[in-house]
């Protein structure tokens, strides 16, 4: 992949020089040629094309999150909580009944049919 981008940057720094030291040409047409022949084209090539090893780093940072995440809940639950120690934040984990609406539009159990 690099090697193209290399090799297309090299011509067209070629063609720039070129430009730049032609009786016709001049310096500013040999930098806009460089940029807007190599560079930019390059840079877009470039991007497209490192896109599935961003993809593949995303999801190897999201895998080792996830480890390390299951890795404490693991930790956490093989270890029981100290009598005096803070309930836990976990959703549902106090055994309570759910408190009831807010409205009283809506039933707070579903009636049976």
């Amino acid at each position: 992949m690099y090697l193209v981008v290399i090799t297309w940057l090299y011509v067209t720094l070629m063609m720039a020089a070129a430009e730049a030291t032609s009786s016709t040409g001049s310096l500013m047409g040999a930098v806009v040629t460089f940029l807007l022949y190599g560079l930019l084209p390059s840079g877009i090539v470039a991007y497209i094309l490192g896109t599935p090893a961003r993809k593949r780093a995303i999801k190897a940072r999201e895998e080792a999150q996830q480890a390390a995440y299951d890795a404490a809940q693991q930790e956490q639950a093989g270890n029981p909580p100290d009598a005096g120690a803070a309930p836990s934040a976990a959703p549902d984990a106090g055994g309570h009944a759910a408190a009831a609406t807010k409205s009283p539009l809506v039933a707070p159990v579903r009636k049976e049919p």
